[in-house]
This record gives C-alpha cells, structure tokens and sequence, in this order.
C-alpha cells in the first residue's frame, strides 16, 4: 500500500476505496451506491422529495441530480411529476420498481458500511464520526463562501 501523506490523500483515498467497494456490492443489485442512496433515502422521507431538496440531501448540483433521477427514471426506479403547489417544481417519487429494490439496497451498503468499520472499537468509530463530521461541516462553511 502507498504511504499516504495528507490528510486530502488519505480521505480521497479512503473514499474512492470506498466506491469501488460499494459499486461491486451494488452491481449485484444492478444499481449505483449513489442510485441506492437515493432509494434509501426517498423511503425514509416518505417516498416522495423535490428534486431540489434531494439535491441539497445529496450535495450535488441541480444538473447532477437530474441526470441521477433521468437515469433511474429510465430504469423504472423512480418517476417524476409537478409538484402539487408549484408546478416548475419537479418531484421524484419511489415506484415499485424502486421499492423492491429497498431491502436489497439497504443490505448491501449496510455490508460495505460493516467491512470499513470492523477493524475499529466502537470508541474508535464514534471518535472518527466525531473527527469527519468537524472536518465535513468546515468544508461546508468554505463551500458557501466561494
């Protein structure tokens, strides 16, 4: 393994081990972690977001998530309609599709969640949830001066 020598390197590293583990879990499921996350998290909501708020939930651009949603609608994933109260709002809503694919989704990134913790103690865990979430909410304050 390469020494790693920042603290940029070592979190890039780190995520981009991450992806490639998670895309091949997800592979089986024949959809993306980013596509799954989106699954998990329009069920959590109640099924149903704006495509903005699921944009600021994914912290990806409006063209971004578009894409996300274009390629999930093709695949009969999720589906998009007006919004109720302002029609140049888009919602996205969970189809069956999307639903039968929750409990695979959620088992598969639970299994890469456990294969990155199970080298840590508990202590260890929470100190690094701790430790990214300061270095994540200073990233963020950065983001929104530039």
């Amino acid at each position: 393994m390469e020494e790693v020598r920042s603290l940029g390197q070592a979190l890039g590293c780190a995520a981009h081990l991450f992806r490639e583990r998670a895309d091949a879990r997800m592979a089986s499921c024949g959809v993306t972690p980013l596509q799954a996350h989106v699954i998990l998290h329009l069920n959590f909501c109640g099924g149903s977001l704006s495509q903005m708020e699921l944009g600021r939930h994914l912290r990806v651009k409006p063209s971004t998530v578009n894409g996300i949603v274009d390629r999930m609608v093709e695949r009969g994933l999720v589906e998009r309609s007006a919004d109720a109260s302002d029609a140049r709002r888009r919602r996205v809503a969970l189809t069956q599709g999307g639903l039968m694919q929750l409990e695979r989704c959620r088992q598969e990134l639970l299994d890469t969640e456990r294969l990155m913790e199970k080298s840590l103690s508990p202590g260890e865990l929470a100190q690094l949830h701790s430790l990214l979430g300061r270095v994540i909410q200073i990233l963020e304050e950065d983001r929104e001066k530039c």
